[in-house]
């Protein structure tokens, strides 16, 4: 996890979850450690991280720090899959922006996801599907509908993304929204570092 700050001294394991370790042949104190290894004579699907720390922090940057990217590109023949981790209404410093409002999150989490296609050149007439997670669906929906339906009408999206709305815990009490997509580019798309 190049660059990651380490918290492997702030994570408590019981016997049984240090035994777990030791059987995938990683150890809690860090000795020793060599990896899950590749599967031998099969290389890897090029892929790396996507962020756009103009508008959100990366998750590792929490005060509790959470082990995701915001989003990865996958490198296949032909084409390029973006998938972004679900993302909220949270700022370049990951502060939850917008507490209470919740048309205001959606907005904010639909500018972010905007900004990470960006960070790849693509768009949302990229996105393929979308994980839409309310915390309080049957409260929310309606509103959250309206959102999206405003956003996506406004930005010509055609066909529409596939799509899911699910209710669910979100990290953080204030969070009310989350959504995580699923973009695919041609292959010769992306930005001048990833060629």
């Amino acid at each position: 996890m190049g660059g990651h700050r380490t918290i492997e001294e702030r994570v408590l394991l019981s016997a049984e979850a240090l035994e777990e370790f030791t059987a995938l042949g990683l150890t809690a104190d860090g000795e020793g450690i060599e990896g899950i290894p590749r599967v031998k004579g099969r290389p890897a699907v090029p892929r790396r991280a996507i962020s756009a720390p103009e508008v959100l922090n990366e998750a590792y940057e929490y005060s509790k720090p959470s082990s995701f990217s915001r989003g990865l590109r996958v490198d296949l023949p032909g084409a390029v899959m973006l998938f972004l981790s679900g993302t909220a209404s949270v700022d370049e410093h990951g502060r939850t922006v917008h507490v209470g409002d919740f048309r205001a999150q959606c907005v904010r989490t639909l500018r972010n996801l905007t900004r990470l296609l960006a960070a790849e050149r693509a768009s949302w007439h990229d996105v393929v599907r979308t994980t839409c997670y309310l915390r309080d669906i049957d409260r929310d929906y309606d509103a959250f509908n309206e959102v999206r339906t405003l956003f996506l009408t406004r930005a010509g999206i055609d066909p529409l993304p596939a799509s899911t709305a699910i209710e669910a815990r979100i990290c953080r009490p204030d969070l009310l929204v989350e959504i995580e997509a699923i973009a695919m580019i041609p292959r010769d798309e992306g930005p001048a570092s990833a060629r």
